[in-house]
């Protein structure tokens, strides 16, 4: 059977669940704090994680995130056990990368359940994630051709930390007189996790957003944070991206995530097609104007300083993007961020909207694809 690391604090909560698992014939191997498993996973290489949330020294989530960044141990299944039924706390644990969650108290039936669907997927799991990374970084690179071909070849070669600032940078605003900003949400999130099992939702949400942040950060997004379900990053220009216009690397980055849910469509369509589950896709707008990045505290997350992207372009990128969904159209984009783009985007349909708050309406336009 299984080995499983489980973590826990309370002492009697540790007792029932560990006997509840041997009972089941796995190998329970205890910790009373998060440093204390995580060294034990580091050792033993087990085939699952159990940890709760709240405990001294190391909380869960720091647990999850330490396990993430080794590569020896970053694909192991994590189930959170947490008696936190806030939905911010449960999408901190989503996004550091935990599987599954169990609420205190429960019963031993949904232990074993939750257990065993972990155990059933760890193999199928690891294998659709990197499927999913390699098709979107060949895509990106059939799609680059020429100059973009070498210029992105190049870029991933680089450490990921040689282009991404750090949380202890100097505190200060970083203005951009000309950026674009891209919106990316599921408008069907809310009606598939209400019909998916948990564990099915995580592995939709894992492996959809997984791609998104492989796909953004190959084009080179100069920052990329989650709102809720939905994704945000900014594009500016930079020295190593000089060929490239920072319009047609949001551009590009948005096709991409479109395509990402498209097979994710298909993947639950081929799962589930009997079930009648709302259709999952990428709903995605792109503007361009002025942004400044300001640092702000953020004991929360545990990294000291968060950067956030404030102005009229991310303010105006939010709301077109619900102008999107209204009209059906995948890509939607400001005549601002097609102008940095140039000549490179197919467009289909255009249309004018209103927006509150705005004088005027905004001209956008419905991108297709890119010319080759």
């Amino acid at each position: 059977m299984a080995t499983i690391v489980l973590m826990e604090d309370d002492a009697g909560t540790r007792t029932l669940i560990a006997a509840v698992l041997r009972k089941d014939g796995h190998e329970v191997i205890e910790a009373v704090d998060g440093a204390q498993g995580l060294l034990q996973v580091e050792t033993r290489l087990p085939h699952l994680v159990i940890s709760d949330v709240q405990m001294p020294e190391m909380n869960g989530f720091q647990v999850v995130a330490s396990l993430r960044q080794n590569p020896a141990i970053a694909d192991t299944p994590v189930i959170l056990l947490t008696s936190l039924q806030e939905r911010a706390h449960m999408r901190i644990g989503m996004n550091t990368g935990a599987d599954d969650f169990i609420t205190k108290p429960f019963r031993p039936s949904e232990l074993r359940e939750a257990v065993e669907a972990q155990l059933a997927r760890r193999e199928g799991r690891a294998q659709l994630q990197q499927q999913a990374v390699e098709q979107a970084v060949i895509r990106a690179l059939e799609d680059q051709r020429h100059q973009l071909a070498k210029l992105y070849e190049q870029r991933l070669a680089k450490e990921l930390s040689e282009r991404w600032p750090t949380a202890h940078d100097e505190a200060t605003d970083e203005p951009f007189q000309s950026a674009s900003v891209l919106f990316v949400d599921i408008p069907a999130y809310p009606g598939l996790a209400e019909r998916l099992p948990p564990a099915d939702m995580a592995d939709v949400v894992r492996r959809f957003y997984g791609s998104a942040n492989d796909t953004v950060q190959l084009f080179g997004a100069r920052h990329l944070q989650f709102v809720g379900e939905a994704l945000l990053a900014l594009f500016v220009d930079a020295t190593d991206t000089q060929t490239v216009t920072h319009g047609l690397r949001a551009v590009r980055a948005a096709l991409g995530l479109v395509e990402a849910g498209r097979a994710i469509q298909r993947s639950l369509a081929a799962a589930h097609g009997g079930r009648g589950l709302p259709r999952f896709a990428a709903m995605a707008a792109v503007h361009a104007g002025p942004v400044t990045l300001t640092r702000l505290q953020d004991p929360l997350h545990g990294s000291g300083v968060r950067d956030l992207p404030v102005g009229d372009a991310v303010s105006t990128t939010v709301q077109l993007q619900r102008q999107g969904v209204a009209l059906g159209w995948p890509v939607l984009a400001t005549g601002a961020v097609l102008r940095a783009a140039g000549p490179a985007v197919d467009l289909g349909r255009r249309a004018q909207v209103a927006l509150p708050g705005r004088a005027a309406p905004l001209d956008v336009a419905e991108v297709e694809g890119l010319r080759v």
